[in-house]
C-alpha cells in the first residue's frame, strides 16, 4: 500500500468521541425529559449526542415518515402522479385518531393526501396512499419494513401506513434519525411540504403540530406523533449557516416538552460544533498511475460529498493520511474502491472512508499490455 497525505474526512462518532478529541470546551449535554433521544448532523451523518439510541420505541405518527418516503418514492417512479385523484376506501374513512376528514363521495388529489398526511397527520389519507401503492395496508405494510432494512434501519418493523399502536409496530430513535435523512436527502422536491404550518381540506384547517416551525425561523420540519403508550415524539430539523442538523425526542409528557426538549437538542449541536466541507462529490484527489490501460493514470476521490463534524475550532487540527492500492492494473470501473483515507484529530482516529476511482479506465491494447507487464515484473 503507497501512502498519500491529504485532508478530508466524514465519520459516524459519538459525543464523548467529539468532546475528547478536542481541546475546545464542550458542555455536558443538556438534561432531555424523555425518554430516547438522538441528535445527528445530516451532513456529515454523525452523531452529536443521544441516549438508547437502539432502544425499542412506539413510533405513533413517526410512521408516516416512512409512509411519505414510500409515497416519493412510487412518484418518482411514476407509479402515482400528484394530479391522480384517489378515492378513500371505508377503511380509510373509519380510522381512527387524526384524520384530514376524507369522504367516500369525493375524490382527493394524491398532493393533498400528502399534505393531508404531513400537516394534518391524517390517518385517513396514509391508508388511501398505502391501498394505492400496495392494494392493501398489510402489504404496503410489508413493503415498509422491506424499505427499512434497504435503508439501514436494523430496528424498525411496520404494521400499518398509520402509526396505530401494535405490539409489533416499532422503530428505534437512531432508525428515524436514518429516515429521516433519506427524506431531505432522496426527496428535496418534497420535503418543504414539512415546513407547512397549516392545511385546509373539505373546509377544515387544522394546524402543523410541530409548535417548533412558529418559534424558530431555523427550524423546517419534520414531524410530531403521540399515543398514550408512546408519548409525545417529535423530529425535528434545523438549518443553520449552511448546516442542518436533526434531532429525534420521544416519550415527553406533553406538546410543549417535546418542543422544548428538541429546541435543547438542536441549539446544542448547532452553538457548539461546526462541519467544514472538506471535499466535493466528483473532485480530484489524487491520481495513481495505472498499468495495462487505455489510460495512464486514474483520478480518485469522492462520490459524495465529504464533511466532518468537530467540535468549533477543532477543525484547523485534523490530519489526514490516504492508502492506495499499487499497482493499479486496468481494467477500473468507475466507483471502484482503490484506497482508503485516514482521519484523525490530535491522534485520535476518527474515520476511515474508502476512496473510490472517479472514472472508469478500459484496459489497453496488446502492446501496451505486453510493455506493462515487463515494467511490473522489473520492478519499474
Amino acid at each position: 500500500m503507497k501512502k498519500i497525505t491529504s485532508a478530508l474526512l466524514v465519520a459516524a462518532l459519538s459525543l464523548s468521541t467529539l468532546a475528547q478529541a478536542s481541546t475546545a470546551f464542550v458542555p455536558p449535554v443538556p438534561e432531555i425529559a424523555g425518554k430516547a433521544y438522538f441528535l445527528m448532523d445530516y451532513q456529515s451523518g454523525q452523531i452529536i449526542a443521544a441516549r438508547d439510541p437502539d432502544m425499542r420505541v412506539e413510533p405513533a405518527s413517526l410512521t408516516k415518515l416512512m409512509t411519505a418516503y414510500l409515497t416519493f418514492k412510487a412518484l418518482k417512479e411514476k407509479r402515482l402522479t400528484l394530479e391522480q385523484t384517489l378515492t378513500v376506501s371505508q377503511v380509510g374513512w373509519k380510522q381512527e385518531g387524526s384524520r384530514m376528514f376524507l369522504d367516500p363521495k369525493v375524490p382527493v388529489t394524491v398532493d393533498n393526501l400528502i399534505k393531508g398526511m404531513i400537516v394534518q397527520s391524517g390517518n385517513d389519507a396514509c391508508v388511501t396512499l398505502a391501498e394505492a401503492i400496495a392494494g392493501s395496508e398489510e402489504v404496503f405494510a410489508q413493503m415498509m419494513t422491506a424499505e427499512a432494512k434497504r435503508l439501514g434501519m436494523k430496528a424498525s418493523n411496520f404494521k400499518n401506513s398509520t402509526g396505530l399502536p401494535d405490539p409489533e409496530h416499532f422503530t428505534s430513535v437512531r432508525d428515524l434519525a436514518t429516515l429521516s435523512a433519506a427524506i431531505i436527502h432522496d426527496f428535496p422536491q418534497y420535503y418543504p411540504t414539512y415546513s407547512i404550518k397549516s392545511f385546509t381540506y373539505n373546509n377544515i384547517t387544522q394546524p402543523n403540530r410541530n409548535l417548533l416551525l412558529y418559534r424558530d425561523p431555523n427550524v423546517d420540519g419534520m414531524k410530531t406523533g403521540h399515543t398514550e403508550g408512546a408519548g409525545y415524539n417529535l423530529i425535528a430539523s434545523s438549518r443553520r449557516d449552511g448546516r442542518r442538523v436533526l434531532s429525534v425526542v420521544v416519550g415527553t409528557a406533553s406538546p410543549e416538552a417535546r418542543a422544548v426538549e428538541s429546541s435543547k437538542l438542536l441549539n446544542y449541536g448547532l452553538q457548539f460544533f461546526e462541519t467544514p466541507k472538506l471535499y466535493t462529490a466528483g473532485q480530484t484527489v489524487s491520481t495513481l498511475p495505472v498499468y495495462k490501460g487505455a489510460a495512464s493514470t486514474l483520478a480518485i476521490g469522492f462520490d459524495r460529498d465529504v464533511h466532518i463534524t468537530v467540535s468549533k475550532g477543532a477543525s484547523s487540527r485534523l490530519k489526514a493520511e490516504m492508502k492506495t492500492l499499487q499497482p493499479v492494473i486496468a481494467p477500473i470501473k468507475q466507483g471502484q474502491e482503490v484506497g482508503k483515507l485516514t482521519v484523525s484529530l490530535d491522534g485520535k482516529v476518527l474515520l476511515e472512508r474508502p476512496v473510490q476511482a472517479l472514472k472508469a479506465v478500459e484496459e489497453g491494447g496488446f502492446f501496451s499490455r505486453l510493455w506493462d507487464s515487463l515494467k511490473l515484473w522489473l520492478g519499474w
